[in-house]
């Protein structure tokens, strides 16, 4: 009798943990672009804030991530208006007040894992060279991974990562070489859905992303624009 109950009890705790894992569908529709690489993400019972930079908005956040130090992707104002008591700050590069991350590291905060993951050009390394040891960010919670790849080109280290939804840039001066680069970093990485980011500012245009999501889903693998906010 006893361990049927046991048998049943871990039967109805496996079917909560389904019935609370959400599809990368559920998931896009509780993150917001605010333009070039600014995402606001809702995981894990966290708020978290990638890159914010001139983002209207003061609610607090509970993790600010910011992938490097360009002024594209870091604003110490955004961070500090957008901080609470208990919001924790990580930055993937050095010479700031912030914690430091690195590729390689994992920090988990309740219920949300964060993964540091190279970030770098190949081919333009004077904007983002390996050695500086940049971050993307891939967030785990909820039965998802979501990965930020940051400002990189196509580097082999993707094809070890796999996420459930992936974003990624589409500016070609500074970032991704083509648009097809980008379509196969997404390949790459196994995206079940592929958002571009970082483009439309200062490099990148609307086609751009238009042609990426086209070329994606050539290939079966689903994409789609956000609308910025």
């Amino acid at each position: 009798m006893a361990k049927d109950i046991v048998i049943a009890a871990t039967l109805l705790l496996g079917l909560a943990a389904q019935s609370m894992a959400l599809t990368p569908e559920e998931e896009l529709r509780r993150i917001s672009w605010y333009g070039q690489s600014s995402l606001r993400i809702e995981l894990g019972g966290k708020l978290i804030w990638i890159d914010p930079v001139g983002v209207s908005v003061t609610e607090r956040a509970d993790i600010i991530l910011v992938t490097h130090g360009h002024g594209d992707h870091y604003s110490a104002a955004d961070i500090k208006r957008l901080s609470g008591p208990s919001t924790q700050v990580l930055v993937g590069f050095d010479g700031s007040s912030f914690a430091r991350i690195k590729p390689g590291d994992v920090k988990t905060i309740g219920a949300l894992a964060i993964e540091a993951v190279p970030s770098y050009n190949l081919v333009k390394t004077q904007f983002h060279p390996k050695s500086a040891l940049y971050c993307g960010f891939v967030l785990s919670a909820e039965g998802l991974r979501i990965y930020d790849a940051g400002d990189t080109e196509r580097i082999p280290e993707m094809k070890s990562i796999s996420c459930d939804i992936a974003f990624l840039p589409l500016g070609q001066t500074y970032t991704m070489n083509s648009v097809d680069e980008a379509v196969q970093s997404a390949l790459d990485v196994k995206a079940k859905i592929a958002v571009p980011f970082h483009y439309g500012r200062y490099e990148g245009r609307a086609v751009d992303a238009d042609d990426f999501v086209a070329a994606l889903a050539a290939k079966g693998v689903q994409a789609q624009r956000l609308v910025e906010k």
